[in-house]
């Protein structure tokens, strides 16, 4: 009888020492899978700044194209007026313009509107640069 009261004495001790512990471990490990380490945290803050330059590069492809080139000649606008420009735009601002500038290009190249037509939308994305850098 001695025996398995000592058992069990050792066994309830077991069970009130691991019992505690668990819930730690378990928290401890749930920390570590939502720690963000320094290389994550670095591509995080470079996104936006990606982000930005993605969307800058794609309005400039379209206006320094041969389409576009010609588009501003048209209205006697100076490319490296708009190009600074471009960079005093949002981020929001120049989201948008890229997106147009992007769906322009892609409808251009696929047919689907002329060449007078993407004259007209460089145009456009140009007066749009010049109002916003103005207002």
């Amino acid at each position: 009888m001695n025996v398995v009261r000592m058992c069990a004495s050792v066994v309830g001790i077991a069970v009130y020492l691991a019992c505690p512990a668990l819930p730690g471990r378990a928290q401890a490990q749930t920390t570590q899978q939502h720690v963000v380490g320094p290389e994550e945290l670095n591509k995080q803050a470079a996104r936006p700044t990606e982000s930005r330059q993605a969307n800058e590069n794609a309005i400039r492809h379209l206006l320094s194209s041969d389409e576009g080139q010609k588009a501003l000649k048209s209205a006697n606008v100076d490319y490296k007026r708009i190009d600074n420009a471009i960079g005093q735009l949002s981020d929001e601002e120049v989201s948008k313009l890229a997106e147009r500038s992007r769906q322009a290009e892609s409808d251009f190249a696929a047919g689907f509107i002329s060449a007078k037509t993407l004259a007209y939308i460089i145009i456009a994305i140009v007066i749009i640069v010049v109002i916003v850098v103005l207002v």
